[in-house]
């Protein structure tokens, strides 16, 4: 059962969806984005998934806090409170990997959120190399799913108005709609590295390479059609009675009353959801930046340290004494701290970099990682508080993510969670806790009623 928002005044949009990763989506996406801007629409960006680097591009696109909204880590309530908080107009959800790829455990995928809410996906393909197959390709993604409405597609990186023509002619032939095309273009790449695109926060040029984009999109895209097939979410009913649920509690406790938070391009990882329901509980939040030697408020009761990438920058913050002492100082004093991933990484004794070189971090944790010996760890994790703490009472479950190359090369004290994968197999000891200070390589998403013991 679900109820299709109803008001004349209610956001409309769309899913961009892609056939594999790396097919253009987020550039997309975020031309897309800047033109409904240009247009005057108040437009709300949204990404699927555990991401929190394309969300930097989506949000600048759109001049807002693009949102996360992920179908396997996210309790049902979570995804309709998040949808229905939306404040444009419009909205564009972003989809992860391909369209159907999700969790090992099979669900979590774009489309299982576009048939949840009854939503059009606008397929994103990536021509380069193909002709008339991506009518084919096209074709078979559309008639994968009856739930799924794969309303058209739109072509990245053609080469010619000749290839222009031939894939408008082969998606026609078998009736499917096109769109919209952003040709090759040089200029428009989106470098990477481990982890993903290059954050959009580091990149100086980034207004300039949207606006490209947006006109390179605006030479070719059926706009008007995009908005004709918008629809208004189909909320799906959730508890018992079959009623949308009261607000949510916070995905995770409020750490604290004074929460110090760390951002900047080292410690950017961090979910809106998560800040934004802190404040609605009342929370005072503070941010500092480590990079710039800045230390947690000195009146804080909690310090949150976000993962993001400071296994490149570990020298500098090695260096930069006023933030460790900072931490130290919280910890002191009995102020909560919680570090997640890179985080997690900081508190620990020490951080090898890439080159093998040691250094000291703040020696909160019992922790030693290295950078040099690079192993992929990735996916979703099911995971329980070992001990009663901030985070809840024992056995306290949470849905989270898992996404780092760092390897852990001493970890020594308190255990903070057991974790199982998507399928709530491997069970595994995860991260540490010392007194109020606790960490670990898992990003938490949202709080869990779902997992089985």
């Amino acid at each position: 059962m679900s109820t299709r928002a109803n008001s004349d005044n209610a956001a409309r949009g769309w899913v961009l969806a892609a056939a594999s990763s790396n097919s253009g989506k987020t550039l997309v996406s975020a031309a897309l984005l800047r033109l409904l801007c240009r247009d005057g629409r108040a437009v709300t960006p949204f990404k699927v998934g555990p991401d929190y680097i394309d969300p930097g591009f989506l949000s600048a696109a759109a001049r807002t806090i693009c949102g996360s909204l992920d179908p396997w880590a996210m309790a049902p309530g979570r995804l309709n409170q998040l949808l229905q908080a939306q404040s444009g107009n419009r909205f564009l959800i972003e989809g992860v990997m391909g369209l159907f790829d999700g969790a090992v455990s099979g669900d979590g995928s774009t489309a299982d959120l576009a048939a949840a809410y009854q939503l059009p996906v606008v397929l994103v393909i990536n021509t380069k190399g193909q002709g008339a197959s991506v009518a084919a390709l096209a074709q078979g993604f559309a008639n994968h799913r009856a739930d799924v409405n794969v309303a058209g597609v739109i072509f990245t990186q053609v080469g010619s108005p000749r290839h222009r023509k031939m894939l408008f002619d082969a998606c026609a032939s078998v009736d499917i709609r096109v769109f919209g095309v952003l040709a090759a273009d040089p200029s428009l790449v989106l470098q990477s590295r481990h982890l993903g695109l290059v954050q959009a926060g580091e990149r100086a040029n980034l207004d300039a390479l949207l606006e490209r984009a947006a006109d390179n999109l605006a030479r070719d895209v059926d706009l008007a059609g995009l908005h004709d097939i918008a629809a208004a979410p189909a909320f799906p009913a959730v508890g018992r009675a079959g009623a949308m649920p009261p607000l949510m509690p916070p995905p995770m406790p409020p750490l604290g009353q004074r929460i110090a938070v760390a951002r900047d391009i080292a410690f950017g990882f961090c979910y809106p959801h998560v800040l934004d329901d802190w404040r609605r509980a009342g929370v005072e939040i503070s941010f500092f930046s480590p990079l710039a030697d800045a230390a947690p408020r000195s009146d804080a009761d909690a310090v949150y340290l976000p993962g993001g990438y400071p296994e490149l920058h570990a020298g500098a913050l090695a260096g930069n004494q006023n933030f460790l002492s900072g931490l130290r100082d919280a910890a002191a004093r009995d102020a909560v701290i919680l570090g997640e991933c890179g985080g997690y990484m900081v508190l620990g004794q020490g951080v090898l970099d890439q080159d093998g070189g040691r250094h000291a971090m703040a020696g909160l944790l019992g922790l030693e990682t290295s950078f040099a010996r690079r192993k992929l760890h990735l996916g979703y994790r099911q995971v329980r508080l070992r001990h009663a703490g901030p985070l809840g009472a024992k056995d306290a479950a949470y849905r989270g993510h898992e996404f780092h190359y760092a390897t852990v090369t001493e970890e020594l004290g308190e255990d903070l969670f057991t974790a199982r994968d998507a399928l709530g197999q491997h069970d595994a000891k995860v991260g540490l806790r010392s007194g109020t200070v606790m960490g670990s390589f898992i990003h938490l998403i949202d709080r869990d009623n779902r997992t089985t013991t």
